[in-house]
């Protein structure tokens, strides 16, 4: 991996674990994704219409598809990670989603064609273990925190980390091969959510007025962030395989876990942080292989 595609992986870990954190604080629904996504097609517009003014040419019946096929993938993953982060740990949810997307993203690679090695079986089994770890406590939940069911939290995040594996290959064959520029790709998903979820968020629009209200700056930084970590990943894709990215973007699993532990209340810092850099190593594992 070259060291800008590195540092794009990098820096958009720590974007996605921002809002992340900020997800699970404002504890919304549907209307929340709907919000964000409103709020990010506006801040993101003028960057979109300037790639497509000045390249059109990238749109045709088989782009749009796909494109229509990332933004359904990454609506079910979001509504699914909502779902997830109001019945369980952030530091529970988030580890195991982001642990397992990675793991079988290089599972479908593999079945893709790509080649597999003992170093990649390795790094697999050591994300695997890791999430088992992570999430086989039973001590009880830190104070004021209502989330208690461990079980829950694991197949929430699971349920999403067969989400990221699907739409980072599928996205990973759209930038790379169709030749999507990565910010119109992300910024159709928004905008097909907002579509989406209008119906949702007109029944609730008190909750989007109270979001908006007790939560204005936390809005608008997932509106921003979470466009923008996944834009620097696909970027990164455009040059470097999913083997490489997939894995090293989970950088952002210790960052979420000392997040929901310290600022968000939920404990178990030594048992999760613990079982987080195994996950990290398996990660290493893979991303070098």
């Amino acid at each position: 991996m070259t060291l800008f595609g590195f540092a794009l992986v990098i820096a958009a870990a720590f974007c996605h674990a921002a809002w992340n954190y900020f997800v699970k604080k404002i504890d919304g629904g549907p209307e929340l994704v709907w919000l964000f996504s409103v709020i990010s097609v506006f801040l993101y517009l003028p960057f979109a219409l300037y790639i497509f003014l000045s390249a059109p040419a990238f749109l045709t019946p088989e782009t749009a598809g796909f494109m229509i096929g990332s933004a359904l993938l990454h609506l079910a993953y979001f509504l699914l990670l909502q779902q997830g982060y109001r019945r369980g740990d952030l530091s529970l949810v988030y580890p195991t989603a982001r642990a397992t997307g990675p793991f079988l993203a290089t599972v479908f690679a593999v079945l893709l064609g790509e080649d597999i090695t003992l170093q990649v079986i390795a790094g697999g089994a050591a994300v695997i273990l890791g999430v088992l770890g992570l999430t086989g406590t039973r001590t009880p939940a830190a104070k004021g925190n209502s989330a208690t069911n461990p079980a829950a939290s694991v197949a929430f995040g699971l349920g999403a980390g067969i989400l990221i594996a699907s739409y980072t290959v599928w996205d990973a064959y759209t930038v790379a091969v169709l030749l999507v520029p990565p910010l119109m790709l992300d910024y159709t998903s928004s905008l097909c959510r907002a579509m989406v979820l209008a119906p949702v968020a007109l029944k609730r629009r008190q909750q989007v007025k109270d979001q908006l209200r007790r939560f204005p700056g936390s809005v608008l930084a997932i509106a921003f962030f979470n466009p923008l970590a996944y834009i620097l990943v696909l970027y990164a894709l455009t040059f470097t395989p999913v083997v490489l990215v997939a894995p090293l973007r989970e950088t952002s699993v210790l960052i979420t876990v000392l997040m929901g532990s310290l600022l968000l209340g939920e404990g178990h810092l030594k048992h999760r942080l613990k079982w987080a850099v195994v996950i990290l190593g398996g990660i290493s594992l893979l991303a070098t292989a």
